[in-house]
């Protein structure tokens, strides 16, 4: 197995076969509309083509900016919210050891996050780490006035400027963002920081096969070639207008299960590491699907941990829940389950037998229960987690979605809903420009008591 496959047939107590062929036209129309960019936020497109068409020498330029920081730096802070920093921590938290944290270091930075939260004590703690640490910064925004990694750059260029003096630091910051306009563009023109793009086609939550998340990911030491690789063979593969498409079988298929009352969509894995890969693709589907009063509901949980709090409600709860289940084929190491004269826990039963093995079984065991229970399970296989199957299955879930969202009736690549909470808060922080919105928002708050 030298790709990622799908299987559906654990739907058809649902969604018959006959019933999923008949969507295939309409998954071939909406994968035609992706591909041809002619459907609604078609300007948001440029991640179709993206592995095809970065040019060796950006990827080249990313290796070298990171291989700068690398010799120069401890730890890396990767500042940005949303897609600008979630596709980047996937990858990276897919790829390295689970306790690299607590080991020396590997001649590689730690790469850390700012700017994903308002967190007061996560801030505080973080500079305080840092006091003492040699440090940079990749800052990621197309504005640089977005609130939350606006305050975090705020505050951790000051305390690299106060560490290092002016002129080091900024050869310490890295920027990712708008080619000519915005903030921290301007800000990056000034001080003089290595800038690499984010085009105006790509949108966050479609980003990490861009500098946005290949940088973070190559200063933590990974393989950005062979991730773009895996995305490239990808491409490739689900531009085919046939059931040999993956990303065609799966949008239709998860869309027919909506059709027939499967509202929520549960993304489940069996290794730990892949726990950020579904926070990714809660964030690609919610944010691509959730609007016009439609959408799957995407959720992530991590088995066998959750089958202990929510696999009651998965397996009796209500009925309009499905699951795809992203399943591991090779380990990287082996352990085996001892021997225990004693027995006392009664698991002799399994001495001798790989870890794998047993949560291979408490997978099909569960996949088998939960189907039983009415629960359909879309089963999605990786070979294992190297560069090149994460660099796959970041591109299948891509183009997976576009196709999906043309097929839900809705445009997969805006988010016009987010922008609502910004305006209450910045009216409720009495933001220059709002002092209408500030007024009313008083008027409200006195109105409740």
């Amino acid at each position: 197995m030298n790709k990622i496959d799908i299987n559906v047939s654990a739907v058809y107590k649902t969604v018959d076969a006959d019933g999923l062929k008949a969507l295939v036209p309409e998954a071939i129309k909406a994968l035609d509309t992706v591909d041809t960019a002619t459907g609604a936020g078609n300007d948001f497109l440029g991640w179709v083509n993206l592995p095809a068409a970065t040019p060796a020498s950006l990827i080249e330029d990313i290796e070298a900016t990171a291989a700068r920081l690398r010799e120069t730096c401890e730890y890396v802070v990767c500042i940005g919210i949303g897609g600008s920093y979630l596709g980047a921590k996937a990858v990276i938290e897919a790829l390295s050891d689970s306790f690299v944290a607590y080991r020396p270091s590997n001649g590689h930075p730690k790469v850390v996050f700012a700017g994903q939260n308002i967190g007061e004590d996560y801030m505080f703690e973080l500079m305080d780490l840092l006091a003492d640490k040699k440090f940079g910064i990749i800052v990621i925004s197309k504005s640089g006035t977005t609130t939350e990694p606006a305050i975090a750059f705020r505050l951790l260029k000051e305390q690299l400027e106060r560490k290092e003096g002016k002129e080091k630091a900024s050869q310490l910051i890295v920027a990712i963002t708008d080619a000519k306009k915005g903030a921290l563009r301007q800000l990056a023109t000034e001080e003089g920081y290595k800038t690499f793009v984010i085009d105006d086609n790509v949108g966050g939550r479609f980003s990490v096969l861009s500098p946005v998340g290949l940088l973070p990911i190559a200063v933590a030491g990974y393989d950005i070639k062979a991730l773009m690789s895996g995305a490239r063979e990808m491409e490739k593969i689900t531009a085919q207008p046939d059931e040999n498409n993956p990303a065609l079988v799966y949008a239709l298929t998860r869309n027919a299960l909506y059709r027939a009352g499967k509202k929520i969509e549960i993304l489940a894995n069996y290794c730990p590491k892949l726990h950020y890969f579904g926070e990714w693709w809660k964030q690609l589907y919610g944010e691509s699907e959730g609007k016009d009063g439609k959408g799957i509901f995407p959720t992530s949980v991590d088995f066998t941990t959750d089958l202990h709090s929510m696999g009651q409600w998965i397996q009796e709860g209500e009925r309009t829940v499905f699951e795809t289940v992203l399943t591991l084929q090779q380990q990287d190491h082996e352990v085996l389950v001892p021997t225990d004269n004693a027995n006392l826990d009664g698991l002799n039963f399994l001495a001798g037998k790989r870890i794998d093995q047993v949560n291979k079984m408490a997978e099909l065991g569960t996949r088998i229960a939960h189907v039983d229970g009415g629960v359909p399970n879309i089963v999605v296989s990786i070979p294992a987690l190297r560069e090149q199957y994460i660099g796959q299955l970041i591109y299948f879930f891509e183009k997976a979605c576009g196709i999906s969202g043309y097929l839900l009736g809705v445009n997969p690549f805006n988010q016009p809903g987010v922008e609502a909470y910004k305006k209450n808060m910045f009216a409720l922080l009495e933001k220059p420009g709002y002092e209408k919105e500030t007024a009313a928002m008083k008027a409200r708050l006195a109105d409740q008591g």
